[in-house]
């Protein structure tokens, strides 16, 4: 039987890879604006290749693709009566997979963009969604849900009564957007703690923020809770100019997010050195998000001691023609015009 997420964390650092909705983006297979995955149903094999890639890499966990496959986004792109297959679907593909190695498989849910704190209909609202997504994903078999990319600590705590209601593990995520507080008002590290006060196992950020920028508040979550905590930054550049990802410009001052942010994205060498300053910070479920690639995750499992099946085609540059020991005159003339 496979070890639970608390086992696991318990084991040491676990390797979480997300960020499906913007790498299926990319390849074609959903539509950037609404950011719906309807690919589950459309080409579920796509999804099933993404989660394997994940895998191989070194993922510990196979999240389904449930990102905005709620009620009110389907509705967006006219596909509401698919709601229920779809969530179903995207369970069954990660679990299917999951099985491949020994991952386990979180339920997901996210930010509605329904949320309101001045609007006391809008919980309501929020908590049916909730409630109907993660009702099928327990019934379809999820080893714990990841609440993320939440902004309102009120809508956070709304999936965490969820999922407990559930009977399911709960890593609860904030997304910090803003400099220094949630959007109803919370320091990050205090929304964190009273998160943890009310039974999530993990906590933590993901999304927005680049390595640079999300790891000082990162580390003062890790001073202010006891529980374990999560960190999954998305692989771009970001710095005190441009703190998230929806703040990069391009050089003609244009805005970079969603789908021009190639120039501002983290070589697997600088993933790498994150997963270790998380590490050494004390973090427990270290990961990536929106823009993440398997060749990110393999590099962030390895420098934190793993051999996975994809280290088998790790590079070897002392087997390139221009980079062995044992450089040819005619490769020798090569390499200096590269050099020139």
């Amino acid at each position: 039987m496979s070890a639970s997420i608390a086992e696991r964390l318990r084991a040491g650092t676990m390797l979480g890879a997300e960020g499906y909705v913007f790498e299926l983006e990319r390849r074609g297979y959903i539509k950037a604006g609404p950011f719906v995955p309807e690919v589950v149903l459309d080409f579920p094999d796509a999804v099933r290749q993404l989660h394997r890639e994940f895998l191989r890499a070194g993922a510990d966990v196979m999240v389904a693709l449930t990102y905005y496959a709620h009620r009110e986004k389907l509705r967006d792109v006219g596909r509401e009566g698919d709601l229920e297959a779809m969530n179903r679907q995207a369970v069954r593909i990660a679990r299917e997979v999951a099985r491949e190695g020994d991952a386990l498989v979180a339920g997901n849910v996210c930010n509605t963009w329904a949320y309101d704190p001045d609007e006391p209909s809008t919980a309501r609202t929020v908590r049916a969604m909730y409630a109907e997504q993660l009702g099928w994903a327990a019934e379809e078999g999820v080893d714990f849900v990841i609440s993320e990319t939440n902004d309102y600590l009120g809508e956070a705590l709304i999936a965490l009564e969820v999922i407990q209601g559930l009977g399911l593990p709960a890593m609860v995520t904030m997304a910090p957007t803003q400099p220094k507080l949630t959007r109803d008002g919370y320091e990050y590290a205090d929304a964190c703690r009273i998160l943890a006060a009310e039974g999530a196992l993990v906590v933590g950020l993901n999304c927005d923020r680049g390595p640079r920028t999300m790891l000082p508040l990162i580390a003062r979550i890790r001073e202010t809770v006891e529980c374990a905590v999560a960190i999954q930054p998305v692989p771009y550049r970001t710095d005190a100019i441009a703190p998230t990802m929806e703040t990069l410009r391009s050089p003609n001052g244009e805005r970079a997010f969603p789908i021009a942010l190639d120039s501002f994205t983290c070589t697997r060498f600088d993933m790498a050195q994150f997963a270790v300053q998380a590490r050494d910070l004390g973090v427990n479920y270290v990961g990536i998000c929106c823009g993440a690639g398997p060749h990110h995750v393999r590099a962030m499992a390895e420098v934190l001691g793993r051999e996975v099946p994809a280290s088998k085609y790790s590079p070897s540059m002392d087997l390139h023609p221009m980079f062995r020991a044992d450089v040819s005159a005619k490769d020798a003339a090569f390499l200096h015009s590269w050099n020139a």
